[in-house]
């Protein structure tokens, strides 16, 4: 009872005086942009650590169990006289420390091993660190919240969960918490600060785990093939990991491109979510979730490398959502433009973690947080929230790949097809149109050819209109459309009246209500 005394008649004074920063350095490394300056404040005012402007606190260096021990004592204000020998093995009272330990062990805070030591200069981990918090500070509460590292039997893994109940922890934005990772003293005294002052603590996450397992594309841009393995020297950009799905597109002929007519089917982006279907060796047939066509109710289906694939066990519905909005955007490694990891393809969607200043930290599948420019993004709160586009938007957005040549099935950036053109900018906009021409074809609302409106479909069928639906345009008005028409050719504008589509006209629909 005297300990949490003693511990909540401090929390009255580190109230009071909160608002008293230091605008000075604390120390050598921690200096006023230094991002956990504030929390370093809040400790170094109450005498939990020393300031020293000539020093280095370390903030990068692992915290031992000696060091994170002196923290809580003088965090809640334990005497450190007449404490009972704790009769480790290797401690004496002559060591430099000795009372420190004597007293973190006499409140059973932290306890030494099964051999009889303390190990004062061992570095402590972050389970450990979890467990000693709690205990040290009474914390209660639990949480559903499941690390994926972090098993149920794990030993600390209640601890783990009551940090994360107090906000005093949120994990790595890819849903781990690294028990076994040693944490540094800024950390530990950044975790230190929130719990004895409520302001300093981690926000609620947008991201929950919720142990099911979802399929999602772990490559920039991923071909789906009709069968695995037909594929060809040529090929090996697209099915690598990463990818370089331009490099890919620009390396082939027209005769190479021509080949993939009947190989290949469609693509999907980074970050899309799949069902996998079935797997053989080292391919997967998937199904791409949102791209609409009647051969599988799961999705558009295909084959594509394993290593295109991976799974999460984290919900991200919650957090909002970052759309690619130009032609190609860069993710970053860190938020300057000098470390760049991968260029992603318009349309690509990720969960948005946090905005800092010109920069969305952005969630990928397999490779943790990066950043994104705010200028090459939208963000919404869910795909669903994506304001409703004009005529106008929607072929403005077509005008942004003018030039941009031809690729068969393909739905990004980096090359369309005549389908994949228009699926593509009606998705960015938030309105889900089929993935085929045949299919959009019997879709949306009907249109007479006289009635048309900048954004409606041109559909273009064999047989001087009257067969199977081959080609899709976007009218733009005054009897234009834009187009990407064929492996020879680039995204184009042509007059409706062009030959062969004139005589070709199989109807128009329209999508935008």
């Amino acid at each position: 009872m005297k300990k949490i005394m003693v511990f909540f008649t401090a929390l009255l004074v580190m109230f009071a005086t909160f608002d008293n920063v230091s605008a000075a350095p604390l120390f050598k490394d921690v200096n006023d942009k230094y991002g956990s300056k504030a929390e370093l404040d809040f400790l170094a005012e109450r005498g939990i650590i020393f300031a020293d402007p000539a020093q280095n606190f370390g903030v990068n260096e692992e915290i031992t169990r000696l060091e994170a021990s002196a923290m809580i004592i003088r965090a809640l204000g334990l005497e450190t006289v007449d404490r009972p020998d704790p009769n480790f093995t290797d401690v004496t009272p002559e060591d430099e420390g000795y009372d420190i330990i004597a007293t973190i062990t006499d409140e059973g805070i932290v306890n030494g091993n099964a051999d009889g030591e303390f190990m004062p200069n061992n570095k402590l981990t972050r389970g450990q660190m979890a467990a000693i918090l709690v205990k040290a500070f009474e914390l209660k509460g639990t949480t559903e919240q499941s690390f994926k590292d972090v098993d149920s039997a794990y030993w600390a893994s209640d601890s783990i969960k009551t940090l994360f109940a107090n906000e005093i922890t949120t994990g790595y934005p890819n849903n781990t918490y690294k028990p076994t990772a040693f944490i540094t003293k800024a950390n530990f005294g950044v975790f230190l600060a929130r719990i004895l002052n409520p302001e300093f603590k981690k926000q609620p996450v947008c991201f929950k785990s919720d142990g099911k397992k979802t399929a999602v594309v772990a490559v920039q841009v991923t071909n789906l093939w009709k069968s695995p393995n037909n594929n060809r020297v040529v090929d090996r950009l697209s099915i690598s990991n990463p990818t370089d799905i331009q490099k890919w597109a620009k390396s082939m002929s027209v005769s190479q491109k021509l080949w993939l007519v009947g190989k290949t089917d469609t693509q999907a982006l980074y970050g899309q979510e799949v069902v996998i279907l079935k797997s053989s060796g080292n391919w997967h047939e998937i199904a791409v979730k949102d791209q609409y066509t009647p051969r599988n109710k799961a999705g558009y289906p295909g084959w594509v490398p394993k290593s295109h694939v991976t799974e999460i066990t984290t919900d991200y519905t919650d957090c909002q959502l970052a759309i690619v909005d130009t032609n190609i955007a860069t993710l970053y490694n860190e938020p300057k433009k000098a470390n760049k990891f991968m260029d992603i393809s318009y349309t690509t969607m990720l969960p948005v973690i946090k905005e800092e200043g010109d920069w969305l930290h952005v969630q990928t599948p397999a490779n943790g947080v990066k950043y994104l420019r705010k200028q090459d993004a939208k963000v919404v709160k869910n795909f669903a929230a994506i304001p409703k586009p004009t005529q106008q938007d929607i072929v403005d957005s077509a005008k942004m790949f003018l030039g941009l040549p031809y690729v068969w099935s393909g739905i990004s950036g980096f090359g369309f097809d005549c389908s994949g053109l228009i699926h593509s900018v009606y998705k960015n906009h938030g309105i889900m149109i089929p993935r085929d021409s045949f299919v959009q074809a019997v879709n949306g609302t009907p249109v007479a050819r006289k009635n048309m409106q900048p954004g409606d479909l041109l559909f273009f069928a064999y047989n001087q209109g009257k067969g199977k639906v081959y080609h899709v345009g976007m009218y733009i008005g005054k009897g234009q459309m834009i187009h990407a028409p064929n492996s020879s050719r680039n995204v184009e504008i042509v007059s409706i009246d062009t030959h062969p589509y004139k005589a070709n006209y199989a109807g128009s629909r329209r999508y935008l209500k």
